[in-house]
């Protein structure tokens, strides 16, 4: 079929929108650290299914110690630290200024990459880079409402630290689950379908993620609002939708996609979350259209392709 890879993308594209809304949603319901506690609970559920479905056993393929190590780390980073930090923007900005940041994570994750694997960053990733940071300009900055000639912050600072962190992190996290895939791919006991091994990378993730967010849900709030919500029909739906249309829906035909396309067409039709988000956002959240924010969503995603496609 014709366009096959470019419309499993354009789907992921959808569904990573669905999740970003969903998040919202259950984060503002459930609380932050109580939506990922469910999330990553379901995660490790839904992985051990999968597992027990398509090799017989209800855990992962074996690897090595370092593999687990790398993959535990980008749990770490990825999801206790930078899904604390996007779950948060939400709260604070909504869900379409949050995936607008997230357009940063591809410069955070070339940066990183060019720190810890020596990748070179060409000319044109730093053109794509000033693109990508001229779009969200556009949108979260202003003019001083009193009549100064001053650029302002529309948004408030704390929801675009946080949004800067999940980026920063999401980024991050990716070349460390990158190395962490690299040593387990390398070291599997058993082989397995090319494409189950992000699952059984990503099963390790999950477990520093639950065991994170559990540690901190026990510091900051105990778990009352966890037993609360788990018998709340529409957390746990939300929770439950978030999971799927994320590392099962999302992660799987992303890795379909790249089976029927080029990675870069992929990878940009996937990155265009913060375009198709706006008009849900409004319609579910409220949140007002303007021009600027249509434009600087553009002018970002337009940056994120320069990444993938130059």
């Amino acid at each position: 079929m014709h366009y096959l890879g470019e419309i499993i993308s354009i789907g992921v594209a959808f569904s990573w929108t669905a999740t970003a809304l969903l998040s919202e949603f259950g984060s503002k319901r459930m609380g932050n650290l109580t939506l990922n506690v469910a999330r990553m609970g379901l995660a490790l559920l839904f992985s051990i299914v999968l597992f027990w479905v398509v090799t017989g056993s209800p855990l992962p393929a074996h690897a090595s110690n370092e593999a687990y190590l790398w993959m535990l780390l980008s749990g770490v980073v990825g999801y206790v630290i930078g899904d604390f930090c996007l779950f948060q923007c939400y709260i604070i900005i909504g869900s379409k200024f949050g995936q607008l940041f997230m357009t940063l994570a591809p410069i955070t994750a070339a940066v990183m990459a060019w720190i810890t694997l020596g990748q070179e960053i060409s000319p044109m990733a730093i053109v794509a880079m000033l693109v990508t940071l001229t779009g969200i300009a556009i949108t979260v900055l202003g003019r001083d409402s009193h009549g100064h000639h001053k650029v302002v912050l529309d948004l408030p600072l704390n929801g675009v630290l946080f949004a800067v962190g999940a980026a920063v992190c999401q980024g991050v996290g990716l070349v460390l689950s990158k190395i962490g895939m690299n040593h387990y791919e390398a070291t599997i006991a058993t082989p397995c379908e090319p494409w189950m091994l992000p699952f059984f990378a990503n099963f390790f993730r999950c477990v520093a993620g639950i065991v994170g967010f559990s540690v901190l849900m026990m510091f900051r709030e105990g778990f009352g609002s966890l037993r609360k919500n788990i018998t709340d029909v529409k957390s746990m739906t939300a929770a439950v939708l978030t999971t799927i249309f994320g590392p099962f829906v999302g992660v799987g035909c992303s890795l379909l996609a790249v089976q029927y396309t080029s990675a870069g067409i992929a990878s940009t039709l996937m990155a265009l979350t913060p375009i198709i988000i706006i008009l849900p956002a409004w319609w579910l959240f409220k949140q007002p259209i303007t021009a600027k924010s249509v434009v600087g969503a553009l002018i970002s995603v337009a940056g994120v392709s320069l990444f993938f496609l130059l």
